[in-house]
C-alpha cells in the first residue's frame, strides 16, 4: 500500500492489500487485491477484527453464491480516509459498521420489516468484487447510506474484538423481541454455539428462566458458565420430560432454534406449549425443507416465527449492550486467527471442536 495526495491535499490510499477470497464451494484463498477506491460520501477503514458468522460458513461451504467474493460482515476498524462531503467521521475514528441499512420509507420499513426492504438487501460494504461485507480483508469501503446510518463510533475502552459483536447481538436482540420473550417465562434455546449463547444471554436479560440444549459437552459447560439455569444433551436426555417438569407439564413458553438442522425444528415445535412460540433463527438457506404436524399450529395454536438479520431500531441498544459489557462477548471468543490463516479459521468454525465458540479474524 502507498499513500498519495490529491489536488485538495487529502490523503488517498492506493495500491494493494491482502484478502481472504472465496473461490468456490469450500474454497478460500488469501490473495493480493486492490485497495477499494472511495467516492464522495464514502469512507475507507482498516479492518482490525472480523467475526466469522454462520451465514458466511453456509455461503462458503455450500456454494450458495457465485465466486469470487470477499465475505465478512461482523467487523470493526479504524477510519483511514473519508470522501468528499463526509462530516460524521474522520481519519483515526474507531468504528463498527453494519453492512445493511434500510431505506426507512418503503412499505416494509413502515411496518418495521426492515430486512425485507429492497434497499436493505443492497449490501453497502465491500472490499472488492460484488459487495458482500468485505471484513475478510485489510481494508473496506463503506458506501454513503452506510456512512450516514450504519456506522457507529467505538469507545476508546472497548476492544475491536468486542465491537465485532454489535451486529450479531443486534440480530439476536431482534429475535428476542420478535419472539416476545417475557419475564418469568420458560425459554429453551436449542444450540449453544456463539449465536445460541447470545440468545440465551439476551433471554435471561429479558427476565426469562432459560434452559438450553447442545450435543457438545464444551458448549453445555459454557452455557452453564454464562448463566443458563440448566442445559441438556439432546442425545442422552429426554428434553421433553425435563422441560415439562419445569413448566407444570405444559412445555416451554418460547423455543429459540439456533441450529440449522430440520429435525431440531420439529423437536422445538413439540417442546413448545400450546399457544407457545417457536423462533427459527438459523433456518436461512434456500434449500432446506421442514415437515411438521399441521395440528401443532392449526389446533394447538403454536406460533412459528422467523427472524433474519439486524434491525436498525435495535442499533443503539445492541451497541450499548456490547460497549457497556452487559454481555460478556469477549469471553465468547475461543479462537483468533490472522487473515493469512482464514481457510483454517473457516474450517474450524464450520466443523467446531468441543472448545470452539466464536472464531475471529484479526489484523495486526
Amino acid at each position: 500500500m502507498s499513500l498519495s495526495s490529491t489536488q485538495t491535499g487529502a490523503v488517498t490510499h492506493v495500491g494493494n492489500m491482502r484478502a481472504g477470497v472465496y473461490r468456490g464451494k469450500g474454497l478460500m484463498s488469501v490473495e493480493t487485491v486492490p485497495i477499494p477506491a472511495i467516492q464522495p460520501g464514502e469512507v475507507l477503514f482498516r479492518v482490525a477484527a472480523c467475526g466469522i458468522c454462520g451465514t458466511d460458513i453456509k455461503k462458503i461451504q455450500h456454494g450458495f453464491v457465485r465466486a469470487p467474493q470477499i465475505f465478512g460482515h461482523e467487523l470493526s476498524g479504524t477510519v483511514v480516509e473519508v470522501g468528499e462531503g463526509v462530516t460524521r467521521f474522520r481519519p483515526g475514528d474507531r468504528v463498527v459498521s453494519f453492512h445493511h441499512v434500510p431505506c426507512g420509507n418503503c412499505f416494509y420499513c413502515e411496518r418495521k420489516f426492515f430486512s425485507q426492504c429492497a434497499g436493505y438487501k443492497k449490501v453497502g460494504l465491500t472490499a472488492g468484487f460484488d459487495p458482500n461485507g468485505g471484513g475478510f480483508a485489510e481494508y473496506v469501503r463503506a458506501m454513503p447510506w452506510i456512512v450516514e446510518r450504519g456506522m457507529l463510533r467505538v469507545p476508546a475502552d472497548v476492544t475491536f474484538e468486542e465491537a465485532t459483536f454489535v451486529e450479531p447481538v443486534n440480530t439476536c436482540l431482534k429475535a428476542i423481541h420478535k419472539a416476545r420473550v417475557a419475564p418469568d417465562e420458560t425459554a429453551l434455546v436449542i444450540g449453544q454455539g456463539p449465536i445460541g449463547l447470545l440468545l440465551m444471554l439476551l433471554a435471561r436479560l429479558a427476565g426469562a428462566d432459560v434452559v438450553s440444549s447442545d450435543p457438545m459437552p464444551g458448549r453445555r459447560k459454557a452455557s452453564l458458565r454464562f448463566g443458563a439455569a440448566a442445559t441438556f444433551d439432546p442425545v442422552s436426555h429426554n428434553i421433553d420430560a425435563e422441560v415439562r417438569a419445569r413448566t407444570g407439564g405444559r412445555g416451554a413458553d418460547v423455543v429459540l432454534v439456533a441450529v440449522p438442522h430440520p429435525e431440531r425444528v420439529v423437536e422445538a415445535i413439540s417442546l413448545a406449549r400450546p399457544g407457545g412460540r417457536v423462533l427459527l433463527f438459523a433456518q436461512n438457506d434456500p434449500v432446506t425443507r421442514i415437515e411438521f404436524p399441521a395440528a401443532a399450529v392449526g389446533v394447538e395454536e403454536k406460533e412459528i416465527l422467523g427472524s433474519y438479520s439486524a434491525s436498525i431500531d435495535d442499533q443503539q441498544e445492541s451497541a450499548a449492550l456490547v460497549f457497556s459489557r452487559s454481555l460478556p462477548v469477549r469471553e465468547l471468543i475461543s479462537h483468533r486467527f490472522p487473515l493469512e490463516n482464514i481457510a483454517e479459521a473457516v474450517s474450524l468454525a464450520a466443523r467446531p471442536a468441543d472448545d470452539t465458540l466464536k472464531v475471529v479474524i484479526t489484523n495486526s
